[in-house]
């Protein structure tokens, strides 16, 4: 049954939440050299920082899912913020690298489960008519990560060093898992996610087109902005308070970008999806010509923030939509595909950037994310169809996804 009261406290602290985890996951993204060089490693070796934490969400998020479909999700969100807590803190005192790949291990466990429990819980915490609205608040804390997230990360390590930053990011989510535990009621499983329903998922055409199309704009996109902050500091001569600023004024666009597609996206995801692979093609291909200036550089990325602000709510729409009747389903899913191709991303970049440079890696970057423009253009429907998207404007009015017989048993899959 839908909720007979708004909790708007609790909303916001499942926000923070995933404000955290998306912080704490592309922290080293503006720490990525100073880290590589207190422990002597290239910077497309120190980009195991971003590859091992999305591998690791993408298998995490089906297991821990399925793990815990029959227990509370309160306790569930709380277990995974004490592990990124201590993900946190056991970087913060890491004397060898392979100790900061194992604090990201975790980091990637609590990143699949987390956003795979947490993502879809605003229909559970308020009335149905203010759903829509708590949604758009939950997947806020995307671009707010990047916006505030990164940048003052990336100032206090400057400032401090980068040990300091994690600290303090440590502190902040151990702050937040006690909001959480304080404003969060009990949430019973209501239904369970079995493996078996993704496999059953993952056989329909609008599910691969989405699978597909999120792979080639989340490869190009953590391809190239891994490495963002070695381009802007050998190409651009930019220095530690412009690349700052840099990163600042990305993560500003990327609210406004996410604003921006959340007023079309429910009706044309494969559109918002495209039109944002587009803009990433253009900022990522000019970035070697006219990001070689300190005005060029921030303009190209305001460009590419804005699309990348796009990009996760077009996607998880997208994957809601092909899979209505199962939208926990349809978050793993979401989870799983973008966090692999995120590691999948940070991977290839890294390894282009060793081999050459950091305007190779933007130029490599752009092809693919042209190549996403390619497919929304030439690929045949992939949507869901007019009676899916009736079921669910209809579901969503009643306030449940529509089930099948089978499915509305007591501890039946979702």
């Amino acid at each position: 049954m839908p909720p007979t009261t708004t909790r708007w406290p609790a909303v916001v602290s499942v926000t923070l939440g995933l404000f955290v985890i998306v912080t704490t996951e592309i922290l080293p993204i503006g720490l990525l050299t100073s880290i590589g060089a207190d422990f002597t490693v290239s910077d497309g070796t120190a980009g195991l920082m971003m590859t091992l934490p999305g591998f690791l969400a993408a298998v995490s998020a089906p297991l821990v899912t399925a793990a815990t479909a029959r227990t509370d999700r309160r306790p569930v969100l709380g277990a995974l913020l004490l592990t990124l807590t201590a993900a946190d803190f056991l970087a913060a005192v890491a004397t060898d690298f392979r100790l900061i790949l194992v604090s990201r291990v975790l980091v990637g466990i609590t990143i699949g489960g987390f956003w795979s429990v947490g993502s879809g819980l605003a229909e559970r915490l308020v009335r149905p008519a203010s759903a829509g609205r708590a949604t758009a608040v939950i997947f806020s804390a995307v671009p707010l990560g990047s916006v505030l997230g990164v940048p003052a990360g990336t100032f206090v390590g400057d400032l401090a060093g980068w040990r300091t930053a994690f600290a303090a990011m440590g502190a902040l989510t151990a702050a937040v898992l006690v909001m959480l535990l304080l404003t969060v009621p009990s949430l019973p499983p209501v239904r369970t996610v079995r493996l078996a329903v993704l496999g059953r998922a993952l056989r329909g055409r609008p599910v691969l087109l989405a699978l597909l199309l999120t792979f080639l704009v989340v490869l190009a996109h953590f391809g190239t902005y891994t490495y963002v902050t070695p381009f802007l500091e050998q190409v651009t001569h930019a220095g530690d308070v412009t690349v700052t600023a840099c990163l600042l004024l990305y993560g500003a666009a990327g609210i406004l970008g996410n604003f921006l597609a959340g007023s079309r996206v429910s009706r044309r995801p494969r559109l918002v999806l495209g039109l944002a692979a587009g803009l990433i093609a253009t900022a990522a291909l000019l970035l070697p010509v006219l990001g070689r200036s300190t005005a060029g550089a921030p303009a190209l990325l305001i460009v590419w923030g804005v699309a990348y602000g796009a990009v996760p709510v077009a996607s998880q729409t997208w994957f809601a939509k092909a899979v209505p009747h199962a939208p926990e389903a349809a978050s793993v899913l979401f989870t799983a595909s973008f966090q692999a191709t995120f590691s999948a991303g940070a991977l290839a970049g890294g390894a282009v950037l060793d081999r050459t440079s950091p305007s190779a890696v933007m130029v490599a970057g752009g092809c693919v994310a042209a190549l996403a423009v390619l497919v929304v253009t030439l690929a045949p429907g992939g949507g869901p169809s007019r009676r899916t998207a009736a079921a669910t404007a209809a579901a969503a009015r009643r306030g449940n996804p529509p089930l099948r017989a089978e499915e509305a048993r007591p501890g039946g899959t979702a």
